[in-house]
């Protein structure tokens, strides 16, 4: 044995190991566009066969979603730093080790396999809480109401795994119990959908994305309250990320096979507005 913790996960849980496995290739590059250091200690730490999901598009793709979401939260800490951030699905996101300023407060909760889990590898902290919870549920809120707001929500590749049904209630759950809070989640369009099996990571695993979106602006019919604030494709990185970065690889998506995913795939942020 060599120490490394052996997992045992759902089959949508899985899929946590892709983004995080991203975020460890993409820290370890010359001129990353994201440094996760915690993510590289919890890839060497895990023992799991995470070649599988080799280096193509999809990594690529898991990266640039998370410097955009990232920059949203940024910006949120910056308006109100003693806010509270709320991962949903957490999954082994190391969000808070990138980017707490030290007076926010963060919540963080999914499936219970996955935060036992979390709770393992990750540290605890006093303005850090976790629960075991299911985002069509609706205790979640409790816990995130026990927090001084504003309020921001972060579900990065969760609602696409649900059926739409389950989307209407977790967006619903939100709309009625935090008027003003903002949320910011992942939408995929019919082809993206229909071309799973061949999904150069997803392929490698059992579960599949259930939700198609092919318009974030259909989001409000889903739920009215909520308002689209901004939407991005994969190209749409913070200024900052591609300007760091060498020539060969400030291309944008054409550059490393996204130009159709780009198109298909959306990174949304909406403002609730009860």
């Amino acid at each position: 044995m060599d120490g490394r913790k052996r997992i045992e996960l759902g089959a949508v849980q899985e899929t946590l190991l892709i983004p995080l496995y991203a975020r460890a290739l993409e820290s370890v590059r010359p001129h990353p566009m994201l440094v996760d250091d915690a993510a590289v200690d919890l890839v060497r730490s895990i023992d799991y066969d995470f070649a599988r999901f080799g280096r193509g598009p999809s990594i690529v793709g898991c990266v640039l979603r998370s410097t955009i979401f990232d920059e949203w939260v940024r910006a949120f800490l910056r308006r109100s730093p003693g806010g509270t951030v709320v991962e949903i699905g957490a999954g082994l996101n190391t969000r808070f080790e990138r980017l707490d300023n030290g007076s926010a407060h963060w919540v963080e909760f999914d499936l219970p396999d996955v935060m036992a889990l979390r709770q393992e590898l990750l540290a605890d902290g006093d303005r850090r809480t976790r629960l075991a919870a299911s985002v069509v549920e609706d205790g979640w809120v409790d816990a995130v109401l026990a927090h001084p707001g504003p309020y921001f929500l972060v579900s990065e590749a969760v609602l696409l795994y649900l059926a739409e049904p389950d989307v209407r209630t977790a967006l619903g759950h939100v709309a009625d119990r935090l008027p003003g809070a903002s949320i910011a989640f992942d939408t995929a369009g019919p082809l993206m959908m229909r071309t799973q099996d061949q999904h150069d990571t997803l392929r490698h695993l059992s579960a599949r994305m259930q939700w198609t979106c092919a318009d974030p602006r259909e989001v409000q019919a889903l739920e009215p309250r909520l308002r689209l604030v901004e939407s991005r494709g994969l190209g749409d990185v913070p200024r900052h990320v591609m300007s760091a970065r060498p020539l060969r690889r400030r291309l944008g998506p054409r550059a490393v096979g996204l130009t159709s995913l780009a198109t298909r795939y959306r990174m949304n942020l909406f403002d609730v507005t009860g």
